[in-house]
């Protein structure tokens, strides 16, 4: 039976993941009373004696976290920012070309972040395939539900503070997303990254907006479609939609571990709105730090996500 310890078990995240392995026999999850949670001695005992582990915590306590693990047995999912870009840890996004062999064997391994998991499955299939250059300047606008927010956030949007639809922030171009971004997608140059968060509980819309005239060959929208459904071809979770819809809503795949692409555009002007949607404490949190965890224990990729 294979032990899981899920650090920061009464967090957002830490409960979505619950729900996905609630029921399952393979799995034994441990868990803190509440009167030990923050004993140190509690959750180095916790995180030693288990065979998985999964960081639901804020980035400094991640990375602490870590270092309480004193054995070479104990296997790690960090659902935190604290190690995406760090050298020694596998970047768990099974779905990118070759990701999926090294999260099995994989000691150490960083859940991708929400926005991120929207942008790099649309730009680095088109990255590796040549259709973007890897020094092309590139922008990504993002829209979250506020439950990515945690639970600070959650509470003023439940309790009308602040009254609004739609928040604009991280206006300095600095999010900490960036360098994930950046570096898993293969890029010279970090993209201008404009997120928001939406009025709505839980849902992400990730548009990346291309000149295609600017492109090297001029792709057709075709084109790249053609390149995203042959990257994605065969996955459970990851699907191409047709492009002409009309429009796209956030919570689309809300409740589920989905993640929907979409080349929209105008064939005519040469301009293209790539779109990804997902729930982002599904695909984007919770669910994919249970595929991440199934892939390293040897099961169902998919056992307990939810369609």
């Amino acid at each position: 039976m294979t032990t899981v310890f899920i650090d920061g078990a009464v967090g957002t995240t830490g409960l979505e993941i619950r729900e996905r392995l609630a029921g399952r026999t393979d799995i034994t999850l441990a868990l803190l009373p509440e009167d030990r949670r923050k004993d140190p001695a509690a959750r180095r005992e916790a995180l030693n004696d288990a065979d998985f582990v999964i960081l639901c915590l804020p980035d400094d306590a991640s990375r602490e976290a870590v270092t309480l693990i004193d054995n070479a047995r104990t296997r790690v999912i960090d659902a935190s920012s604290a190690h995406r870009v760090a050298v020694g840890w596998t970047y768990g996004f099974p779905e990118l070309p070759g990701q999926a062999e090294k999260v099995a064997t994989a000691t150490r391994v960083s859940n991708p972040g929400c926005y991120p998991t929207g942008f790099l499955a649309l730009v680095a299939p088109l990255v590796a395939a040549g259709l973007i250059p890897a020094d092309l300047p590139l922008s990504v606008n993002a829209t979250s539900g506020y439950s990515g927010g945690g639970k600070a956030m959650i509470a003023a949007f439940e309790n009308g503070e602040p009254a609004t639809a739609f928040r604009a922030y991280a206006l300095g171009l600095a999010h900490k997303h960036i360098a994930e971004m950046t570096q898993h997608a293969g890029l010279t140059h970090a993209p201008i990254f404009a997120p928001a968060v939406a009025n709505a509980y839980r849902g992400m819309v990730v548009e990346v907006p291309l000149h295609l005239h600017a492109l090297p060959g001029r792709p057709t929208l075709a084109a790249i479609e053609d390149v995203l459904r042959g990257a994605f071809d065969g996955s459970k979770l990851v699907s191409v939609a047709p492009g002409d819809t009309g429009s796209v809503d956030i919570e689309e795949n809300a409740g589920t571990d989905r993640l929907t692409l979409r080349v929209c555009g105008n064939a005519a002007v040469g301009h293209a709105r790539l779109v990804a949607t997902l729930d982002n404490l599904g695909k984007g949190a919770g669910g994919a730090a249970v595929q991440n965890l199934n892939i390293m224990a040897g099961v169902d990729p998919v056992a307990g996500l939810v369609f």
